[in-house]
Parts: structure tokens; sequence; C-alpha cells
């Protein structure tokens, strides 16, 4: 096969890359660790590693870990694999490298450490790192010790069989200047505490306080408990220590086939779908991270996991999780979990299931949207607002086959009291997910009509006038309707009740528009207003519908002062806005301004024309 100049230059060419270590810590402690915390973690993780090796090949080695740490140094020794000198040459002292990916590619699954990064995250911290080693595969071989130094230097040299007679590694660092904090003892202890809680070996850390045992497995999840009852207390106490709140239930995770044991908790205060849950996650018992993002689906916002799983594949840094095909088979299998979880609550506690829903009502709709036998479980439970109060869909639409929608909270104040006294079922769309929940109504309730709520849509319910009657208050309603013309809004009257509201504004979001892009047009520079124009609507324009039974009304109709007549339409039309809820433009508020004044003055001349009577 001929050469590729590409990628088969000559050997002559060839050339060696040249490592500057202080560079790679540099880069290592900056920005592939958050922490140098984590030190403590890949001592650990290579002492679990390496008694792991062991019992493969000595199912009767030992397995316990000690780490001591005396202020001035921080040693950590294992009963493990150990290394002879080729070993510490091949895996020590070449960058890249992982005894586990080389030699142990078949077992890989058993071991934590997956990146051959090994010791050189420790250097973040330390400044020398001694690591006397003794092999268990190769009993003949020596103990070796391997010296190194954070400038990028190392030397190795054979020790007496005498120095470590049993198989096994001691690695010990001392502090680089400015690191002492990382080695007191007391935070040597949490963060051995933290990080190997649910390692599968007992590991005691010593300190000038005396020792102590820092790892507590099996996991809560994995003991045997007297009873259901003692083991969801159990469950509870764990969560309220490793998460700091006590949750509202508990979700158990069992997922044999997704790898993934553990426990879901329900947090206990509402929290806010846009913020991703962060979870406490262990890899074969070894913390990963108690801050991981992507568990869960997005849609699952309200429970915080504790899990342990041997599937999921860590990140380079090992503080989080890597999105692969495996990531979102567990995301969708715990998913299915805690939505059966649910499901079994509406079934079996209606009760627990209202404490759970008084608080997380928002994640349950956030997952109905996307399921409908879990939509179709949960309605009876989901209370929303509506003309008829707050209350279940399913309720609600044995009322009102017909349901008109609210787009908006302001659309649904806005015609809530008189669609309500008229019999119109009508539902605030406005909250979040709550649109799209009511637009699926018709596949969940067949029969069940759900249309959009338009201002024809109220004014088709409510009562016409005798004809009569509207043509003997013709010319009120022509001088009416002069008057907000210019506002771009339409005079109607009709008859409806309640009698104590005498008119209402209603509009669409068209017509709010319409509206916008007017004002804009009006207030922009040529191009601008030529560009605004073309997109001129057809779109019907607000309306103020006058109510034939209100007194007020009855009254303003009788006005023959064109003036002031104007003025108290205004002054109506201002008081139909502030009933809508929504905030008013600029225009509205001097239009309001104005109309009060006026008839503020006008109450006064009436008021000093009577005295001087």
């Amino acid at each position: 096969m001929p050469e590729n100049p590409l990628t088969d230059p000559p050997l002559a060419d060839a050339h060696a890359f040249q490592v500057d270590l202080r560079g790679l810590v540099d880069l290592l402690s900056h920005h592939l660790y958050s922490s140098p915390r984590i030190y403590v973690r890949e001592l650990l993780q290579n002492a679990v590693d390496a008694v792991t090796a062991r019992l493969g090949t000595d199912p009767a080695a030992p397995t316990g870990i000690r780490l001591v740490a005396d202020g001035a140094s921080v040693r950590i020794e294992d009963p493990g694999i150990g290394l002879t000198e080729a070993d510490v040459h091949r895996f020590l002292a070449t960058i890249g490298r992982s005894s586990k990916r080389d030699d142990l590619a078949g077992a890989r699954r058993e071991f934590l450490g997956q990146f051959g990064i090994g010791l050189l995250a420790c250097f973040t911290v330390a400044d020398t790192i001694r690591v006397t080693t003794r092999s268990a595969a190769a009993p003949d071989a020596p103990p070796v010790e391997w010296l190194a130094t954070s400038d990028g230097r190392y030397t190795i040299r054979a020790l007496d069989p005498a120095a470590r007679p049993e198989p096994g590694t001691t690695v010990e660092l001392t502090p680089r200047p400015g690191a002492e904090r990382w080695f007191a003892p007391d935070r040597v202890a949490a963060l051995a505490r933290d990080y190997g809680a649910l390692l599968p070996y007992q590991v005691v850390v010593e300190t000038p306080d005396g020792a102590v045992r820092t790892t507590d497995s099996p996991p809560v999840w994995d003991r045997d408990h007297v009873s259901p009852a003692a083991r969801r207390l159990a469950l509870f106490d764990y969560g309220e220590r490793a998460l700091g709140f006590t949750a509202l239930d508990v979700i158990e995770l069992n997922v044999p086939l997704a790898g993934v044991r553990g426990v879901a908790y329900v947090l206990p205060s509402a929290a806010n779908p846009a913020e991703a849950g962060r979870h406490r996650v262990h890899l074969k018992g070894m913390l990963l991270s108690d801050a991981t993002t992507g568990l869960l689906p997005e849609w699952a916002f309200f429970v915080r996991c504790i899990i342990d799983t041997d599937t999921l594949r860590p990140t380079a840094s090992r503080e989080g999780l890597y999105e692969d095909e495996t990531l979102s088979a567990v995301r969708e299998a715990l998913g299915v979990r805690i939505r059966d979880w649910l499901t079994d609550l509406a079934a079996q506690d209606p009760t627990r299931l209202a404490t759970f829903l008084s608080v997380h009502a928002l994640g349950v709709k956030a997952m109905a949207r996307h399921d409908r036998e879990l939509l179709r479980i949960m309605l009876p439970f989901l209370d929303f607002e509506t003309t008829d109060g707050r209350v279940p869909l399913t309720e609600f639409a044995r009322n009102h086959p017909s349901i008109h929608l609210a787009r908006t909270v302001d659309e649904f104040r806005q015609v809530a009291p008189i669609a309500a006294a008229q019999g119109i079922g009508v539902v605030n769309g406005g909250y979040t997910y709550d649109a799209d929940l009511v637009e699926q109504l018709p596949q969940v309730i067949p029969g069940t009509v759900v249309g959009e709520l338009g201002a024809d849509v109220v004014t088709a319910h409510l009562d016409l006038v005798d004809p009569a009657e509207e043509l003997a208050l013709a010319g009120f309603l022509a001088a009416a309707r002069a008057t907000l013309d210019p506002l771009d809004c339409d005079v109607v009257l009709r008859a409806f009740a309640p009698v104590s509201v005498p008119a209402l504004h209603l509009d669409n979001r068209e017509a709010r528009y319409e509206r916008t892009r007017a004002e804009t047009e009006a207030a922009a520079d040529e191009l601008w207003a030529e560009i605004l124009g073309a997109l001129k609507s057809s779109a019907p324009r607000a309306q103020l519908v006058l109510n034939h039974h209100s007194p007020v009304v009855r009254r303003l109709s009788g006005i023959t002062d064109r003036t002031l007549l104007n003025t108290a339409v205004e002054a109506l039309y201002g008081q139909a806005l502030l009933m809508t809820h929504r905030p008013l433009r600029p225009s509205d508020t001097a239009l309001l301004n104005r109309a009060f004044g006026d008839l503020l003055a006008w109450a006064s001349l009436a008021a000093r024309a009577g005295d001087e009577v």
C-alpha cells in the first residue's frame, strides 16, 4: 500500500509531543475540574479500582482502605492489585494511559476510572506525590517507589522486599504552597465521607482526633427493613441528611434494566420549571456530583434524586453524565417510574395526591401535556380557573359541553363576570400549560368542543334589545360612537346581567395587535410607517357593550348637553377598561384623567348653580 503523505509521514520527520506538566495541571484545575476538592475522589477511586482488580483474581483478598490526614500530608493505603516497576513506567509516568483500559478492558464496567488521567489530578493541590507499591500479580517482584514533583520530574527506585511485605499501594501527598487548606484533617474527612459514603469497601479516615469510618454501604434503599413503614421512614431520614430538606414524598427508583437504584425526593415547595433539577449521582458507589443535570425529563422538575448507577458514562472530569443513548434511555425509564407513582397515587391514595398537587400541580400539568393517558387519569384532580370557579376540567366539561378558551389572563378577566352570568363556559388558559391541556380535552372527553374565545362569542350570548327601544336611543348611540371612534372602539347596545355593570369592554388579540400597530405607525419615521401601513389588519375593532338594563346607561341616554355626554361616555369607557385588569396605555390614562376631571368640573358648576338658586 503506498504511503499517504498526510497520514503516513516519513519516520525521519516524526516528532514526539512535549508535555508541560505545570501547564497541564493548570488546565485541569481551572478548566476540567470544578474544584481542587476532587483530589480526594481521585485517591479513593484509584484505591477502589486496585482492590476491585485484586478481588478479580483473589476473592479472599482484603478490601479495607485507610486514609490518613495529619495536616502536613494526606496518605491513602489500599490492599489492591499493586504495580511492578514496569507497570509504574507504563501507567504512572505516561499521561493518557490507563491500566483499566489497556489491561482490563473486559472488566471495565467494574472500575470507576476510565480516562487514564490517574494521579495527575492530585497535582492540583500537591507539590509531591509519593507512591510505594507491590504487585499482587507478580509476588516475586520487589516493591517500587515512584516520587513525582509538580514541575514534571519523577524518580523510580526498587525497595527492599521488607519495606513492603504485602501487596498493595500507598500514595502520599504533600501540599503545594497555598493549597494547605485542602489538607486540613476535618476537610479531608468530610470530602472522603461525601465522595465515598456508598463505596462497596470500608474506608476509614484517621485524623489527630481519631479514626472514623466514612462508608455507609449498602445504600439505604438496598437494606432490609422490618416493615414498609420503617423502610419509608429510613428513606425520608436519609434524604433529609443528604439533600438538606424534608421531602413531601419519596419515589423509589429501582430500574434494574437501566442499571439504576435510588430514590427521588419530592420537593416540599414549588419549583421553577425553567430551572434544571440537580441530582446526587453515584457511579458504582462513588459520588460523581451532587448537582448533576439531565438525569430526568425536563417536566420532572419537582423531584431531586439520589441514585447509584453502573450503566451511565461519566464525563472526562467525572463530575457529570455524558449525553448518549444510554442516558436518554435511563432518563425515559426514570420518567416512566415517576409517572407510575402518580398514577398509583390517583388510584390508591387521593389524600396524598391532593397534598402533592397543592404544591406541584404545575409539574403534573407539564407531564400531562405529553402523555394522554396520564392526562386522562389526572384530570379529575387538576383545578383550572373557569367561569364556574376553580374546578377540575372533567366537572366543567359536564356542565359546559362547549368550552371557550381565553388565551390570556387579561382576556379571561375581561369577560369572566359577564360570561358567568350568561352561562358561557370559559377557561382561563393564560397560566403555564393550561391552554395546551384544554385543547386536548376533546381527545380525552369525547363530545367536548373547545373553541377560541372572541368578542363575538360574548356578544352573541347577550340579549338583543327591542328594536323600538334601540331606535329611541339612536341619537345617544350615535354620539357615543362618534366619541369613541378615534379610539378604534365601536359601541353596541345589549341587555345582560348583572345590572351593576353598565358597560363591558371587549376586544381580542387581533384588535389589540391592530391598535398597537397603528400607534407604532403614528410614531414611526416615513420608512417604518410605510412598512407598518402594509401590515394593516382588517380585524374587527374593540367594542364597548352598553348594558340596557343598567340605570347608569339609562341616565346617560337622557343627557342633552353634547359636551357633557361625550365626557360621560369617555368616563364609562375608562371604567370598562379598568374592569379588564389590563395595563392602560398612556392615551387611555390621559382619557380617564381628562374625563373624570371634566365630570368633577361639571359637578362643581352644578353645585354652585344650585347654591345660587
